[in-house]
């Protein structure tokens, strides 16, 4: 990369870092139960997002039972899919608007609550289209109160200030990034993630330590974030492999929730790195799965960081358990990494990407180079080149 990029976008960089206690950040109320999430209800006129296979399995039934004794209106939206798209977020603000509602609702993954953010900054920004609302701080408005319930352990999207959607025109796939976006409200219930299918287990849980991990390993840590960062790695670590054999292990959930929700609150602060940005390239070109494209992108880009980022790998796999303080540094980061293929391998996630193609990769580079590049504090920058080998690297037909 240039000299002079690199200049620029590191000292970008550390002035964004020493902003950091300035920032408007903030946590969202964790509820204990349903009754609590009822109550802060009352007088409001909730929308529901969530999706079909949620309202088939019955997940829902006892909160809206609970809000129907309550006597308090809603509308649900079981229309979500995975990476919403701008006319998504278009037909559930006119659902919103059209049923009076008053609130927002988030139940599901990631897309839920992106839905759900991206809804809420169209309702206070009526003016301002999405693509307008892309990047950083573009919305500066407080949302109607905004409650999320994530029914699977991977995003924490339920602690974080971005929603990612996707132009399906461009086939582009892009973060919104400001602090309205921040959930008020959060509920972690175990019991919600019992039905998520192995495949899903996996591929989320492995999201969760792509988040922790590009949080840790990156330039922009704070005492907070890489504590956050450590207890998510290690839950995930010693529970990830037990909730994707043994769904029903409400411990194993519970500590899965808990780990997303701690490295959701990592990388808030702290961001993402090229792992994200290469995997929303595909999210918006092919339609890839968030979760599985990290899961198989991992491995690469932390070779590819070498030496930059071992001595934090280390510090994690000495934190998860996977290395001894007797390992030299080289070792124990070789020991997480290593860990990863194995988890992945286990959980039967793929080692390649089969949707690539050859001729997309130039386009795709460039969309994963303009997300990454200067905002997010990655150990080691990559130019367009150092991003096209990864994108070979990880293909399986080219």
């Amino acid at each position: 990369m240039n000299i002079f990029k690199k200049i620029a976008y590191r000292s970008y960089q550390v002035v964004f870092k020493l902003a950091i206690p300035f920032l408007p950040y903030r946590k969202p109320k964790l509820l204990e139960d349903n009754l609590a999430l009822v109550t802060l209800f009352d007088g409001l006129k909730p929308l529901i997002i969530t999706d079909k296979t949620l309202m088939q399995l019955g997940l829902l039934n006892k909160l809206l039972e609970l809000l129907r004794k309550n006597d308090i209106s809603y509308f649900v939206y079981d229309g979500v899919k995975p990476n919403p798209t701008i006319s998504d977020v278009e037909e559930t603000r006119s659902l919103y608007l059209e049923n009076n509602c008053t609130a927002l609702l988030a139940i599901g993954g990631g897309s839920a609550m992106d839905l759900a953010k991206a809804c809420g900054a169209r309702i206070v920004r009526p003016k301002k289209s999405i693509s307008q609302m892309k990047g950083l701080l573009h919305i500066h408005k407080k949302l109607p109160l905004l409650v999320a319930i994530p029914t699977t352990a991977g995003t924490g999207s339920e602690t974080t200030l971005a929603a990612v959607i996707t132009d399906e025109k461009l086939h582009y796939k892009y973060p919104i990034n400001d602090f309205s976006l921040i959930p008020h409200y959060a509920l972690l219930d175990p019991d919600m993630t019992i039905n998520l299918p192995p495949s899903l287990t996996a591929t989320t849980g492995m999201d969760a330590l792509t988040h922790a991990i590009e949080a840790y390993i990156g330039r922009s840590t704070t005492k907070e974030t890489r504590k956050m960062a450590k207890e998510a790695v290690n839950l995930i670590v010693n529970n990830i492999y037990l909730a994707y054999t043994d769904g029903k292990n409400i411990t194993a959930r519970k500590n899965m929730l808990l780990a997303s929700h701690y490295a959701g609150i990592a990388f808030t602060k702290s961001y993402v790195g090229y792992i994200h940005a290469i995997a929303h390239s595909l999210g918006g070109q092919y339609g890839a799965p968030h979760g599985l494209c990290n899961a198989v992108i991992m491995p690469y880009v932390l070779n590819a960081y070498g030496k930059t980022a071992e001595t934090k790998l280390a510090d994690l796999a000495l934190v998860a358990g996977l290395a001894t303080a007797t390992d030299s540094k080289t070792i124990q980061a070789k020991k997480l990494c290593d860990w990863i293929k194995d988890i992945n391998h286990k959980m039967n996630i793929p080692t390649k990407i089969k949707q690539i193609n050859k001729a997309d990769i130039p386009a795709m580079a460039k969309h994963a180079y303009k997300e990454a590049n200067p905002l997010y504090p990655v150990p080691k920058l990559f130019d367009l080149a150092d991003l096209e080998k990864i994108y070979y690297e990880v293909a399986e037909n080219v």
